[in-house]
Order: C-alpha cells, then structure tokens, then sequence
C-alpha cells in the first residue's frame, strides 16, 4: 500500500500544475517566471487531471490486490481470520479510495506541490533552458507529449504492479517465514 501511494504521489508531484506566486522563496524571479510559461505551456493541470483519471481506472484494482496479497502472505493469521480481514478490506477500500482521490484533487495540495516543483525546475534548470523546454512543449510533438503523459503514467503504473508487485511480495513473504523459524 505505501509503494502505491508512493507512486501517486510521485506521479501527482511530476505531473501536476501550479498557482504560482510571482516568486518563490530563494528562487531567481526571472527564472520562476520561466517555469511558469513552461507549465502553462505543459497544460500542467489539464495533464494531471487526465492522469488521475486515468490512474482511477486501475487503482482500485492494484490497491485490492496488493491488500489482498499482504493479508494473505501474512502467516500469523488463521484462514478465518484472513476471510474476515478480505471482508473488512472489501468493505474499506471504496472509503479509502474516495480519500485518497480527495486529498489528489485538492487545489490547495495541487498548489503546494506545484510550488515545489516549480522550485525544483528552478534549481535544476537554466531559464534558457526552461525556455527551450517551453518551446519545445508547444510544437507538435511536445503537445503529443502533452496529451500522452496520462496514459503513459497509468501505463507504468499497471506495468510496475505487474512485474515489480509479485516479486516484492514473494520477497515479502520470504522474509516473514524467515523471521518465524
């Protein structure tokens, strides 16, 4: 559950579009103003919108299974006990779910996030080079880019639970009967 939510979080700080203040603090205002025409130009918050929606698709499928596949790796729980936390889980998970949607759409997260991201831009890059980066988010492969990040984001998230989820737990699980000898 933390790696998914660790994922989310990486993708919303990645993708994700800001209110920018005219400067932020120890940033160069030149500078931060760049990152602002980059991020318009990357239809920053239109992106993310499109990301999460596309992340709702299948989130509820991975954060079931990755439940289903701790309460079921977890020796110290009896079968009935097991069927009983599948039965809490179950019911859970759609309130546990809508929060974590409400905590992503919240446009004061958004901002603080974006805030630091912009701060991240800033320090990682030159304005001339937050310009060229505007530039090129703006040609048409830029704006293919744009329109293709969402997808591509659901993508690899699906792609990583599918090839990273069950080597993790197998490892997980490992360790657990390790810790029992």
């Amino acid at each position: 559950m933390k790696k998914v939510l660790l994922a989310l979080a990486t993708a919303a700080t990645f993708l994700a579009m800001p209110a920018l203040a005219q400067t932020a603090p120890g940033a160069d205002p030149q500078t931060m103003a760049a990152v602002k025409t980059m991020l318009d130009a990357m239809e920053a918050r239109k992106m993310t919108m499109a990301a999460y929606a596309e992340m709702e698709k299948a989130m509820p499928a991975m954060m079931q299974s990755q439940f289903t596949s701790m309460i079921d790796s977890d020796a110290s729980l009896n079968a009935q006990q097991k069927q009983e936390m599948h039965a809490r889980m179950e019911r859970a998970l759609p309130a546990m779910i809508d929060g974590m949607w409400a905590i992503m759409r919240d446009p004061a997260v958004v901002d603080q996030m974006m805030e630091q991201m912009a701060l991240m831009y800033a320090n990682n890059f030159t304005t001339a080079e937050i310009n060229e980066l505007a530039a090129f988010y703006r040609t048409p492969v830029g704006r293919k880019m744009i329109a293709t990040v969402p997808k591509i984001s659901a993508d690899s998230m699906a792609m990583s639970q599918r090839v990273i989820m069950p080597r993790l737990n197998q490892l997980m699980q490992t360790f657990v009967q390790d810790l029992q000898k």
